[in-house]
């Protein structure tokens, strides 16, 4: 499926009346790692702005120790003091990259606000180096827009 053919389907989530919001989260991130071949992880983190950390929510792919990020660290918790996408197509050319696997070769990034607020942010591991286009991030900016109605 292209990025617009799924659109409708995160929005059709997003609007379900009997599932949880972890629920309807964990939903989306089985859908974009059915349907998008280079996603091979996909996880939200949310962040707890006074203890300045990243926690886990919902995810889709193999296990991570990474359940805790501090503001600044990895790509992740750079993305929580910035407030910018942050594509990266080699892992391995970050100096501040927290290694999850030896399979991750590249890494997206988008923060996801509500009311102005980061409070979270997509994350997306993939198994192919440099895959990562403007059309995903802007097809990841409108799942987080439609997140976001979770929160709100």
């Amino acid at each position: 499926m292209t990025f617009e053919e799924l659109k409708p389907h995160v929005s059709n989530i997003i609007e379900k009346e009997n599932a949880t919001r972890d629920e309807k989260l964990k939903e989306i991130c089985q859908l974009l790692t059915d349907h998008i071949s280079y996603y091979n992880w996909v996880g939200f983190y949310f962040a707890n702005h006074e203890a300045k950390t990243l926690h886990l929510g919902p995810y889709v792919g193999a296990e991570t120790d990474h359940t805790v990020i501090p503001f600044g660290k990895g790509i992740c918790g750079q993305v929580a003091e910035s407030n910018a996408n942050f594509v990266v197509p080699d892992v391995k050319a970050q100096d501040n990259y927290i290694a999850c696997s030896f399979t991750v070769k590249s890494e997206i990034v988008i923060p996801l606000f509500v009311n102005g607020i980061n409070i979270g942010q997509i994350d997306i591991d993939s198994h192919v180096l440099n895959p990562f286009t403007e059309a995903d991030e802007r097809f990841l900016e409108f799942v987080n827009e439609q997140v976001a109605k979770l929160f709100i």
